[in-house]
């Protein structure tokens, strides 16, 4: 009597992923083909059949291989990184740029690397040097304090887009946004409401586009023939506290006005609840116009008139204007220009003496 045969095993043979570094070669190894034969699939310049594709797809999913951006850069050329340098990575404005860039860069097949300098030009230049240390494409900086001579130094590099300023060199770019138009803007908004005592809160002083906006308010003024007074400007840092500050420093000096212009949305904000901690109504008793229109603007109360500077788009074109450098072009992107958006948080000046304090 034979003896009866054992039934085949149904298990299917498996491949066990490494628990140390997976390598292009034993990916290679895996799939029956070179690790060169990978690394222009990975790069997307091989010519290979599609049986030899896919048994590199499935070696890839088998092990678990993860090719390395940097080890690509030195084959190919390129990383696929780009630097962005922020000034305050939790700041409304700059964190809706920074999704701009993320949104247009990553179709094209980019990866950004987001660093902040904290409005500091010895930390900006150490960011440029580690982000050229990681091999980035390009670098974007938003704003900044870096002199022009260091940016153009930089793009002799690699390219660079630089915003809030206007600056020419090769392998350079630069977005500006009329600040000076936007300030003017502003202040005429409230010159046509009736106001003529209209308060300033700057930003730092140290900003160029601080700088212009308050040009374009004095600019506003002169043309109304409004006579300016300094007692009426007051410095801010473009936070929500300075804006508080401004008040308070206004009101303690017992100045008249029955408007502001801030130079940003976040110090209106902030101004907006000095006024309410010292009864001042808005837009009844004072009325308040900002800048940038953040997202949140319109939901203020009152909902916040403003200068509408989208920072999203902002973030968008410095990315699209970067790739395009990247492909050998001259970037063409613009800036659009200021809009008044006007709000509930400014209004028509009411029968009242215009010099009357508010204390």
């Amino acid at each position: 009597m034979s003896k009866p045969t054992p039934p085949k095993s149904s298990a299917k043979t498996t491949t066990t992923r490494p628990t140390g570094p997976v390598t292009i070669e034993m990916v290679a190894q895996l799939a029956g083909v070179s690790a060169s034969t990978i690394s222009r699939i990975l790069n997307g310049t091989a010519v290979v059949s599609e049986v030899k594709q896919e048994a590199v797809k499935d070696a890839i999913a088998k092990l678990g291989y993860v090719p390395n951006p940097v080890a690509r850069g030195l084959a190919g050329g390129r990383t696929y990184s780009i630097g962005v340098i922020t000034q305050t990575i939790d700041s409304p404005f700059y964190g809706t740029s920074l999704r701009g860039i993320e949104e247009e860069l990553n179709p094209a097949g980019y990866n950004p690397l987001f660093v902040s300098a904290h409005w500091d030009a010895a930390t900006e230049a150490r960011c440029i040097d580690v982000l050229r240390s990681r091999r980035v494409d390009g670098i974007i900086v938003l704003t900044g304090r870096l002199s022009d001579q260091a940016l153009k130094a930089c793009a002799k590099h690699l390219p660079v887009v630089v915003t809030g300023r206007t600056l020419k060199g090769p392998g350079l770019f630069s977005l500006d946004f009329d600040n000076f138009a936007g300030g003017q803007m502003a202040t005429e908004h409230l010159i046509e409401l009736g106001h003529r005592r209209i308060a300033l809160i700057t930003g730092d002083p140290e900003h160029p586009d601080s700088n212009e906006r308050m040009r374009g308010y004095r600019a506003a003024l002169d043309k109304a023939g409004i006579p300016f007074d300094p007692a009426l400007v007051v410095e801010g840092d473009y936070n929500e506290g300075s804006g508080l500050r401004a008040v308070e420093h206004l009101m303690a000096g017992g100045q008249s006005f029955t408007a502001i212009f801030a130079a940003n949305d976040q110090m209106a904000s902030g101004a907006v609840l000095g006024l309410h901690r010292k009864g001042v109504r808005v837009p009844q008793d004072v009325s308040i116009v900002g800048f940038d229109d953040l997202p949140t603007s319109p939901y203020a109360v009152p909902p916040l008139s403003t200068i509408h500077q989208s920072s999203y788009e902002q973030g968008r074109l410095s990315a699209q204007a970067m790739l395009q450098l990247l492909a050998g072009t001259r970037p063409t992107a613009t800036v659009p220009l200021p809009r008044l958006i006007a709000r509930e948080s400014a209004a028509r000046l009411s029968g009242k003496s215009n010099t009357h304090p508010v204390l």
